[in-house]
């Protein structure tokens, strides 16, 4: 993967990250609110996903700043 992005790349891998992060933080509140065990079992799968998601962005972030 080529370690260097314009200025817009990195700023959008940004945004998404942020949006992603928001994402997570709602399906961690809400899934200490669900009674439902299948409902709840959904969302920690997202928070899981989410946080790998969020580490490959990390590694691509760090990349462009090296």
């Amino acid at each position: 993967m080529n370690s260097t992005y314009a200025l817009h790349e990195t700023m959008e891998i940004h945004e998404i990250a942020a949006f992603k992060t928001v994402c997570m933080t709602k399906s961690k509140m809400m899934q200490a609110l669900i009674t439902d065990p299948k409902l709840k079992e959904i969302l920690q799968e997202d928070i899981q996903l989410s946080t790998r998601q969020l580490q490959e962005l990390g590694n691509v972030l760090s990349k462009t700043m090296g």
